[in-house]
């Protein structure tokens, strides 16, 4: 995979650069993939649903609304995660299990951890645009993310 750096310095304006700051808590440092997108709150069931399912190379980008009282991904979806071939997980929420994710071979960028479960309703919207920040989520475009940060397609 072609750094961060060196693929805005070769697309620059192509590409959209988020400024927040996310954790790097998978064993893979360095991921990209085509996205896939969720927006839930407080509820990973539709994560652990999606997760569960076919994402040949794909980057699930989940909007938990930023908050950090309770989970959305833990090892036991981080794993089926890798077994059904995704390259990553960005969540703009929480994940817990930190020391197990680390160990998978899946990129998992986050805010933060809480060992708190959220609620498995399957509450929320998937394949919809993200917005976080001034970057736009849109299913289907390219993300690459390293220890310098996230690059996304306009």
């Amino acid at each position: 995979m072609t750094a961060t750096a060196d693929l805005y310095d070769e697309r620059g304006d192509e590409l959209q650069s988020l400024a927040l700051q996310l954790e790097s808590l998978g064993g893979k440092p360095r991921f990209e993939g085509r996205i896939r997108t969720i927006r839930c709150f407080e509820d990973n069931g539709l994560v652990k649903q999606v997760l569960n399912s076919p994402g040949t190379g794909e980057v699930l980008v989940i909007d938990g609304g930023s908050s950090l009282q309770s989970a959305l991904m833990g090892d036991l979806i981080g794993a089926a995660a890798v077994e059904n071939g995704w390259h990553g997980v960005v969540i703009f929420g929480a994940v817990r299990d930190r020391a197990a994710l680390g160990m998978l071979p899946i990129g998992v960028k986050a805010l933060g951890s809480n060992p708190r479960k959220s609620a498995k309703t399957g509450d929320g919207e998937l394949d919809s645009v993200l917005t976080v920040g001034s970057v736009v989520f849109r299913p289907g475009a390219g993300i690459w993310c390293d220890e310098d940060g996230i690059l996304v397609e306009r």
